[in-house]
């Protein structure tokens, strides 16, 4: 019969070992939990990621303005070419359908030739007068098929001109969506950082009254400025009458607008048509340079090396504009970014 003995209890020395072992691995366990859990970023450090983040999408946005400008030309174009080419396959079809008429005539008349038709026909008194008729036929139809002709080489040449607008419209079609991605994806990428902070922290970044970029939140009133003239005048009220309406990325008004939409806006209603990107603007008027005190209200103030942010002077070293995502249009002192050219409509 097979005994049973009791298992060997562990020493003092043993269970001692183990305690610490064990008390060794909760505390490592614990090092490693407090490092899977990094701290929230700072203000500071969101806003450097944002302002880089919203950068990106306000160039992206103006390559989406100038992308959409040109998909809008070209369907224009498109459509202007189809009705040319239906235009002239109906008038090719005509001309066709009139020269199958004439050779059907001619295979019911027996195929013979018109000129030995009235030679051998029982009136050779009108001879002449028919050969002279039949003549005109024939001048009629050489030019007939010289209309023809030239039809079709038209035709075809129309066609190619629509294929190649509709691939170029393609082309713009693809790169107006991805543009449009990029931008969405780089305000969704802010928005995920800014909610990380506090209210007040995110609308401290959002609307600059950290005061790190100069940007003022109060509405100017136009009575205080210097007056403008012409057309610029109208210009610079419609800018200032938009003050407080919220920015949004490839919009033109008329109560929400990205920086190149407003000038177009502002523009546009004293009767002026501007080009739909601010590096488009960058190249309309006259230059001015880059200081601003040589700058008179209604003048164009375009910011940055690559050109993508514009804002409109109005006179006392200010600018109005429309900032960024998240901001509203408002005022700001002119040199607030760093300008690139000033250009006077």
């Amino acid at each position: 019969m097979a005994s049973h003995r009791r298992p060997k209890q562990p020493s003092r020395a043993q269970v001692s070992v183990l305690t610490a072992a064990a008390a060794t691995v909760v505390a490592l366990s614990a090092q490693s939990g407090a490092q899977a859990t990094p701290a929230k970023p700072g203000k500071d450090e969101v806003k450097v990621q944002v302002d880089a983040l919203y950068e990106q999408a306000e160039a992206a946005t103006e390559r989406f303005n100038g992308a959409k400008e040109r998909t809008e030309q070209l369907r224009k174009q498109a459509d202007q070419l189809q009705d040319q080419v239906a235009r002239s396959q109906e008038q090719l079809t005509t001309l066709q359908s009139g020269l199958a008429a004439e050779a059907a005539q001619e295979y019911r008349d027996g195929g013979v030739d018109p000129t030995v038709a009235l030679m051998l026909s029982s009136d050779p008194e009108n001879y002449l007068t028919k050969a002279s008729s039949v003549d005109q036929v024939n001048r009629t139809q050489a030019e007939t098929l010289k209309s023809l002709q030239d039809q079709q080489r038209r035709l075809d040449q129309q066609k190619q001109e629509t294929a190649a607008v509709l691939a170029e419209l393609d082309r713009n079609t693809q790169t107006l969506n991805s543009t449009k991605t990029e931008v969405q994806q780089k305000l969704q990428e802010a928005q995920k950082l800014l909610n990380q902070l506090s209210v007040a922290d995110r609308t401290a970044i959002l609307r600059g009254s950290d005061g790190a970029a100069s940007r003022s939140s109060s509405r100017v009133d136009p009575a205080s400025l210097p007056s403008a003239g012409g057309y610029a005048a109208v210009a610079v009220q419609t800018a200032l009458a938009q003050q407080g309406d919220p920015y949004l990325w490839g919009a033109g008004g008329p109560d929400k607008f990205d920086c190149s939409g407003l000038m177009v806006y502002a523009y546009a209603k004293a009767g002026v048509s501007l080009p739909r990107t601010s590096q488009a603007q960058a190249g309309v008027g006259t230059n001015v340079g880059t200081d601003w005190h040589n700058a008179l209200p209604g003048d164009l103030v375009i910011y940055k090396s690559d050109r993508s942010h514009v804002g409109m002077y109005i006179g006392n070293g200010l600018v109005v504009h429309a900032p960024r995502a998240g901001d509203v249009v408002k005022v700001m002192q002119a040199d607030a970014i760093r300008i690139n050219t000033i250009r006077r409509v």
